[in-house]
């Protein structure tokens, strides 16, 4: 019984992994890119686990799986820092602050506004 479940769980992380794929490949910026390959990488660590379940070797898959997410979160932070690096990334970021800024100081100006 136990083991449908295992089962059933692990087919529906997989589901959920190619819906991630989309993301990954199809992503608008490669920031949702890098989100993709993030989402993807934290998913195969549960199923890691999920089959050392399913093998009775639990042991085992969560050395395997600490390691696989240990990797995972190194190349995360090493892409990201690469491509913030990029002029794109930065000027995307620039945008998106510039963008914030003008909708800061128009409420600020309409409270100076009120006050006077």
């Amino acid at each position: 019984m136990i083991d449908n479940v295992v089962l059933f769980t692990a087919i529906a992380l997989l589901l959920l992994m190619l819906l991630s794929m989309i993301r990954l490949i199809g992503g608008p910026t490669i920031l949702d890119r890098i989100l993709g390959g993030n989402i993807i990488g934290t998913k195969t660590t549960t199923l890691l686990l999920l089959i050392g379940i399913l093998y009775g070797d639990l042991a085992m898959f969560v050395d395997i799986a600490i390691a696989y997410a240990l990797l995972n979160f190194i190349a995360t932070l090493g892409a990201t820092r690469y491509f913030l690096r990029k002029k794109n990334s930065d000027d995307t970021l620039g945008d998106f602050l510039d963008r914030e800024a003008p909708i800061v100081n128009e409420s600020t100006a309409t409270a100076k506004g009120d006050a006077e």
